[in-house]
Order: C-alpha cells, then structure tokens, then sequence
C-alpha cells in the first residue's frame, strides 16, 4: 500500500536528498560569504573604517592615472558640478 511509486520513489528519494543537502550547503556559503564580504567584493558601507571616495577624488585619480585625457575630465567635472545638491 506504502509503494504505489514503486522504482520512481525508490530513483527520486536518494536525489531529492541530494538536492536538498547541495541547497543546504551553497546556502550557509552563500550567507558566510555575504557577511565576511568575500574576496572578491569589496564592501562599502557607513560602518567602514576607510571613508569613501568622493566622485571628484574619483575623477582626479582617473586624470592623474591617465585613465582620461583633459577634456573628459573637464566635462566631468562641469556635469558633477551642475548636478551637486546646493548646501541648505
């Protein structure tokens, strides 16, 4: 009466365990990960100890690297200009 399913049950039983333990698994990586900041991510956030770049120290470091030449980096610089929030 239990085996209705037969060598179906028999087959799906074993791999949805499997299934379940690799979700499991890829799950506790997946969270310990996100809370270490993994290696390859690097995490910003208020609570760091290193402040954050501004966009205008972005765009003179990219200048002094070479990154872009004169006239993007002015025109940057006028677009971040015009689009600074004014001071209340």
């Amino acid at each position: 009466m239990y085996w209705y399913g037969g060598w179906a049950w028999m087959t799906f039983m074993p791999l949805l365990w499997i299934a379940l333990i690799v979700l499991a698994v890829w799950a506790v990586i997946r969270l310990t990960h996100a809370t270490t900041g993994g290696a390859s991510h690097r995490s910003h956030s208020w609570a760091d100890d290193e402040p954050r770049e501004t966009p205008e120290e972005i765009l003179d470091r990219r200048y002094a690297s070479g990154e872009i030449d004169t006239d993007a980096y002015t025109e940057a610089r006028e677009r971040l200009a015009a689009h600074r929030p004014r001071p209340r």
